[in-house]
């Protein structure tokens, strides 16, 4: 039987078969990217094209040499929520912008110093409990969308069953689908979920027949569109977030690294990789978007069909740019009903739970050890109660941004500390692993 031929990442594919891999990108983002803003309130047209030139800079800023795709972030969901209801849209611009200068200033030491201080400072037993918060801590606005109706905000049994709806159409396709439809469940899932709605009657369509076809997104550029102003608690609810995703970012990296076989922690390195992410937050935060980070959907489709051309990743942010001013289709987004969007949120809020409790599985660690134990459980109580630090009368540190800082105290100050391997000796287990996986299957 013949194998395909892996497409180098260097290499530029035909035209044809250029588009069409890169429009498989495109899918692949696309549900979550603009699922990120639409539950935060900004613009999903803005992370459209925030996201496309966001990666157009992280694959110059890595020289073109890791097949990386940068969209929405997840972990940022609940304080994009909390500094918006501080100081506007706007304001959550200027958390995120401080928050891709902690990526820089990490990737400034790291070019220094090397990279075992950030996985000292970060182990799976502190980021683990933290992303579990991010997922269980967003649990009731996702319950909120999926059974009130916007315009009471009360109980509907119709919204609800539109909620559940999308919710079942998003698990089938992510249990039967296979292959490339496989990886885009959340795609099907609010597809099906708004052509329910639709036949329920509460989709307003008036916003897609009055919008043009040519529009110019809703950007927030400072000092143009407004004067922006320094708030320090929300720097405080935001930064913090930056560790927890600076962690997934080197997880990101090992698992390409894995795919193709090569150590991108090492060449091209971490630091321009984590510079990128930052550089691309950065430019998010200039035009209205929220935070980026590398995407594992995107990972997925470069896993599954064996193309690692960054020529092609660099097609889909093209595509995610234009369609960012295609009017019709930000009007079409902005027009999907809250039901749709809690339906998935309820699966996508879980998996990024359960995704914190499999960090600790992957590595192993032993939350039977007292210290472990200890950790995680201050972790998930002080981050999903609410508590809070009163450090002026306004300002506060909460929420995860707190969990996350007790949480590296506390892994410090604690005796019984495991040695950290180096990103060499991770990348030679993944590849072991991969290798008696592969023997497994001969």
């Amino acid at each position: 039987m013949n194998e395909q031929k892996d497409v180098g990442i260097k290499e530029i594919p035909r035209l044809d078969k250029w588009i069409i891999l890169s429009i498989q990108h495109l899918f692949a983002m696309f549900g979550a990217t603009i699922l990120v803003p639409l539950l935060t309130g900004l613009s999903p047209a803005v992370a459209l094209v925030s996201s496309g030139l966001g990666t157009l800079a992280y694959l110059v800023i890595t020289k073109g040499q890791i097949p990386a795709y940068l969209g929405s972030s997840f972990a940022f969901i609940m304080p994009i929520i909390a500094a918006i209801s501080i100081g506007g849209p706007e304001g959550a611009m200027i958390g995120s912008f401080f928050a891709g200068l902690v990526y820089g200033i990490v990737a400034l030491i790291i070019k220094a110093t090397g990279v075992q201080w950030l996985m000292r400072l970060l182990p799976p037993i502190v980021v683990g409990p933290v992303i579990m918060v991010i997922g269980l801590g967003l649990a009731g606005v996702a319950i909120d969308m999926a059974m009130n109706d916007p315009v009471t905000e009360s109980y509907s049994g119709l919204h609800f069953g539109v909620a559940l709806f999308t919710l079942a159409v998003t698990v089938i396709a992510s249990i039967f689908f296979r292959g490339f439809f496989g990886l885009i469940p959340i795609l099907f899932g609010i597809t099906a979920g708004y052509l329910f709605a639709a036949w329920r009657g509460i989709v307003d369509f008036s916003p897609v027949q009055e919008a043009a076809w040519i529009q110019a997104p809703d950007f927030l550029i400072p000092f143009v569109t407004y004067s922006p102003s320094m708030s320090i608690e929300i720097i405080l609810i935001m930064v913090p977030i930056a560790l927890v995703t600076l962690s997934e970012h080197i997880g990101d990296q090992m698992v390409l690294s894995k795919v193709a076989e090569r150590n991108f922690v090492e060449k091209p390195g971490l630091h321009r990789s984590i510079f990128g992410d930052g550089i691309a937050t950065v430019i998010s935060s200039f035009l209205g978007g929220p935070p980026n980070t590398t995407y594992g959907e995107n990972i997925g489709v470069v896993a599954l069909t064996r193309v690692f051309s960054t020529f092609v990743i660099g097609g889909a942010a093209v595509l995610a740019i234009t369609f960012g001013f295609v009017g019709k289709i930000s009007a079409l987004i902005t027009t999907i009903p809250s039901a749709v969007m809690g339906g998935v949120s309820i699966l996508l809020f879980g998996i990024i739970a359960s995704n914190g409790m499999r960090m600790l599985i992957d590595n192993q660690v032993d939350i039977g050890r007292k210290r472990n134990l200890i950790i995680s459980s201050v972790i998930l109580i002080i981050g999903i109660g609410g508590a809070f630090i009163q450090v002026t009368d306004t300002i506060e540190v909460s929420g995860i941004a707190l969990a996350t800082v007790i949480g590296i105290v506390l892994n410090m100050i604690l005796p019984g500390r495991d040695r950290v391997k180096t990103s060499a000796e991770m990348f030679e287990d993944m590849s072991e692993k991969k290798e008696s996986s592969n023997d497994g299957a001969a």
